[in-house]
């Protein structure tokens, strides 16, 4: 079962969640290629967060899945939910971290994916080979 927590510092007061909730549940479920039925999407607003030294929109989120997830996954899927925030929560993509958990059925072969977003230019240190890293 897929599941993406994330987390803004955008107050959701007046936005429609409903829309934001049901196209990241879509657009998680086309990427990974499972059932929306099994896609859990959890969202919070009005998180203390600052990234780069400032308070301005941004967000943070973690994507737990069993299987699914590979490099080309993880860059499609960050893309995709940095679009999503923009659109509707005014979130850069270039002030978005998401961070990827592949786990396998089995507990002792639990892997963890992290990825800076694709999109920090601004930063000067990220290039392709750096986004992803197995711990």
């Amino acid at each position: 079962m897929p599941c993406l927590n994330l987390s803004t510092n955008v107050n959701l007061d007046g936005v429609d969640t409903s829309s934001i909730l049901s196209e990241a549940t879509s657009t998680v479920a086309q990427i990974i290629g499972k059932p929306e039925a099994y896609v859990m999407i959890v969202l919070k607003g009005s998180v203390p967060i600052s990234f780069g030294g400032n308070e301005q929109p941004a967000a943070y989120g973690e994507l737990v899945s069993i299987g699914g997830l590979n490099p080309d996954v993880n860059k499609k899927l960050s893309a995709a939910i940095a679009s999503i925030l923009e659109t509707k929560l005014s979130v850069q993509k270039s002030r978005f971290f998401l961070k990827f958990y592949d786990t396998k059925a089995s507990q002792s072969e639990s892997r963890i994916c992290t990825m800076f977003a694709c999109f920090t230019p601004a930063l000067g240190h990220v290039n392709e080979s750096s986004l992803f890293k197995t711990i």
